[in-house]
């Protein structure tokens, strides 16, 4: 079975999620950590990675039991027809969660460099290497519903999917041997 994404009512999420478990159905709703200020005090919180969306494995031949769970409006999709989600992008969703880094929901990216992690907690998830206020993130997107977010990370972790660690030797290697022949 795949994972399909499911549009919410708004500030309804941890409630659809609960009523899908209590059905036999596998939910996965991100949820990030942040502080909140109200007049008397400050609060952490825990809101939901994409907010008015949660993610469900089910068959989608069979999805009156899901669009009958409180809080459901949609599967989303094309038209009446439920697309899924990629299984990688709900990996490194998972990945992300999972690895207790600083995450925070982060506008869709359409430029940027396409890194994979080669170190630390988040090793092997692939997404856009981007900088922010100073600081490198990672910004994993779901393309479904065209929303990314964005963890902290150390750009030693980095490596460029657009070349491999052979291709990058070599390059070095003749751009040395370039410069040595221009200076002779």
């Amino acid at each position: 079975m795949s994972w399909f994404a499911l549009q919410l009512r708004s500030h309804h999420e941890k409630i659809a999620a609960a009523a899908l478990r209590n059905k036999g159905y596998e939910e996965f709703l991100p949820l990030y950590s942040c502080q909140r200020q109200w007049s008397d005090r400050v609060k952490r919180i825990e809101l939901p990675l994409f907010p008015g969306y949660l993610f469900c494995r089910f068959d989608p031949q069979d999805r009156l039991p899901i669009l009958t769970t409180p809080g459901v409006i949609l599967i989303v999709g094309i038209g009446k027809t439920p697309v899924p989600v990629d299984d990688e992008e709900i990996a490194a969703i998972r990945a992300i969660v999972n690895s207790q880094l600083p995450a925070q929901p982060w506008p869709m990216l359409r430029c940027g460099q396409r890194v994979r992690i080669n170190a630390g907690p988040l090793r092997g998830v692939e997404g856009i290497f981007t900088r922010h206020k100073d600081r490198d993130h990672l910004v994993v997107s779901v393309t479904l519903l065209q929303r990314s977010v964005a963890v902290k990370i150390d750009r030693t972790w980095v490596l460029p999917l657009d070349q491999s660690p052979e291709s990058l030797l070599r390059d070095w290697y003749s751009n040395g041997r370039k410069d040595r022949q221009n200076k002779v």
